[in-house]
């Protein structure tokens, strides 16, 4: 990461990298990811299916996507955030289509989901460290206005729980009345956010009526937690990619750790 990505991902708990990808990187995941949204769900590949606005492992659907997960933009701060331990745990293609019915997302972190011992961030040697953040490519536009990605910039620093009553009791579904401290996170396409698991985050509803909202949604924790992939989506997957979501233990080390640019030789 460089000193100022660092500085910030520790001063707010996210960071929105600008024009991550290229053209024509942006250019063919939208047409791998619009295949797969558009795709019936009776011919879809084993391990894939549509769960309303979520298609399950998008990241596998095509080397366009999959590609992503390694990106270089992202990749210095994904080793440096699991201590050269990194491992893909999840990777969800999100789409919000127009004239479908969508609900806001109440402002949750895991401290609130699973307790406070859930998650852990710290910051030892000059490097942060945390053990579960959350990569969105985006790859439409969302501007100010449309919805989408709410954060309390700080939050993973928070000693105390947040009082159920702050913030509209977590539900907040009108753009023009955001509670003071609460920010509506804009990105464009090609843009790349990362985020904190321990930061207090939620969604606004999709306003748009004439454009959706289409996003990976990478999951990343060290290489010794999280669950496994079908074995359907591995056989799929370059062999830098399947050492990616491979798990090991504390003290194994993965090749792909070395470089400072990982291409899918596949």
């Amino acid at each position: 990461m460089t000193s100022e990505q660092r500085y910030w991902f520790d001063l707010t708990g996210y960071l929105h990298i600008k024009n991550a990808l290229s053209p024509e990187e942006l250019s063919a995941a939208q047409e791998a990811a619009t295949r797969y949204v558009q795709s019936d769900p009776n011919d879809l590949p084993d391990g894939f299916a549509i769960e309303e606005k979520r298609h399950t492992h998008g990241f596998a659907f095509d080397k366009a996507l999959e590609r992503l997960a390694l990106h270089p933009t992202i990749w210095p701060a994904v080793k440096e955030i699991t201590r050269n331990r990194p491992r893909l745990t999840s990777g969800t293609l999100q789409v919000n289509i127009p004239g479908q019915i969508d609900k806001a997302q109440r402002l949750h972190c895991a401290r609130d989901d699973y307790g406070w011992d859930a998650i852990r961030y710290d910051v030892r040697d000059g490097k942060v460290f945390c053990d579960h953040i959350v990569v969105f490519p985006y790859l439409t536009d969302v501007n100010p206005g449309d919805g989408g990605l709410l954060v309390v910039p700080g939050s993973h620093k928070s000693m105390f729980d947040r009082p159920p009553e702050m913030f509209n009791n977590g539900l907040i579904e009108d753009l023009n009345n955001l509670p003071d401290g609460v920010v509506n996170v804009t990105p464009k396409a090609g843009d790349i956010v990362i985020i904190n698991e321990l930061v207090t985050h939620g969604v606004l509803p999709w306003t748009p009526k004439d454009r959706n909202r289409m996003i990976l949604v990478l999951r990343y924790q060290p290489q010794y937690k999280g669950g496994d992939f079908p074995d359907a989506i591995k056989e799929r997957l370059s062999p830098e990619t399947q050492e990616l979501i491979a798990k090991g233990s504390y003290k194994d080390h993965k090749s792909i750790v070395d470089e400072d640019i990982v291409t899918l030789t596949i």
